[in-house]
Formats: structure tokens, sequence, C-alpha cells
């Protein structure tokens, strides 16, 4: 693992860098509970919010079991699936001067067991999709005004977000700004569709 905020290598989001040889190979889980608590927590959190109201009145009781749900959630994915399943990690530290710190590592590629295809697209899948699904809870929270549940959504938007930013900032890089990797996509992709356009005509 390296230390500080820096990508020495890239971690292939769905392994689309991967050629076809290694797919075939890398089609097992090698890491089956870290995948199944990747997702369990996550599915969890979202069930129980989703049937809570139909199953009980005790609105206390249904909001502590989502937010520890969505806890162990964080804990799982940034502690233990991310490093297992994709070779990625971060984490924040405060130096002596009492300044904050955040470090995004990248497994390097040493031929040690790498998660596999299937883990990468669990991974990815997972963190991607739930942040989305708490975000359409916010919205649906506040236009059916349900402002008693709008504490426990916010909470699911900021956990399920903050993993995702951060297992973005340690796929692009630590030191890479996302505004501006957007930017230059944006660019590129706009400078492909003008090319394009010109050699049609």
């Amino acid at each position: 693992m390296l230390a500080g905020d820096t990508n020495d290598e890239d971690v292939a989001l769905f392994d689309s860098e991967e050629d076809a040889g290694q797919r075939s190979k890398k089609t097992n889980i090698k890491h089956p509970v870290a995948s199944f608590f990747h997702l369990f927590f996550r599915v969890a959190a979202s069930l129980v919010y989703l049937f809570c109201e139909s199953f009980s009145n005790r609105f206390i009781a249904c909001m502590v079991t989502i937010i520890l749900l969505l806890s162990c959630d964080f804990w799982t994915v940034k502690n233990i699936s991310g490093r297992l399943m994709v070779g990625l990690r971060w984490w924040n530290q405060v130096d002596d001067d009492g300044r904050s710190h955040w470090v995004f590592e990248s497994k390097k590629n040493t031929g040690k067991q790498q998660g596999s295809e299937s883990e990468s697209r669990i991974f990815w899948l997972g963190l991607i999709v739930c942040p989305i699904l708490w975000i359409v809870f916010a919205f649906s929270t506040l236009f059916s005004f349900k402002i008693k549940w709008v504490p426990v959504v916010i909470m699911g938007v900021v956990l399920q977000g903050a993993n995702l930013y951060g297992y973005v900032r340690c796929k692009v890089g630590g030191k890479t700004s996302l505004k501006n990797m957007a930017t230059n996509y944006i660019g590129r992709q706009f400078l492909k569709q003008t090319l394009s356009k010109a050699e049609e005509s």
C-alpha cells in the first residue's frame, strides 16, 4: 500500500481495462463474505426505510435501526470491502499541528490475490446505486412532507455519498480535482463530436 495522496496504479472501474484473457480467469468471487456484507447493510437499510412504517408504528425504533445499518455499511465498505474487493482505501488523519489530511490509496498489482471482475462490478454498482437511491428517498420525503424522516434520509445520503466520494477519489487519484477531471472529460467529448461532425461534412 502507498501512503499519501498518490495513485500509482488505476484499479479498473468495472474492470473495463483488463484484457479478455484475464477476464475469463477472474469471474469467480474470491471474497464472498465481503461481497455479501458490502450489499447486505445497504439493502437492509433501504428495505427497513421503505417498509418500516408498514410493520411498525414506532418511529424511534425504525430510525435507530436504519442509522445503525447505515453506520455498519459505512464502516464495512470503508474499511473492509473496498480494500478486499477493488484494492482501494481512504481515510482522514490529523497531523501534530491539527491539520486534517485526506489519504487515498490504491493497491499495486503485485500478483497477489486481487478482486475478481465480479467483485469489482458488485462493489461499484452497490457504491453508485445506493447513494442515488437515498437521494430519491430524500426528494420523496420532502415532497410527501414527511418531515420526521428528513434526518434519516440525510444520514443515508451523507454516509453513502462519503464512501462514493472517497472511492472515486481513490480511483482517479488523490491529488486530481474531480472538477478538473469532469471539465477535461467534457472538453474531450466536445472535441470528439466536433471532429466527427467535421469529418462527416
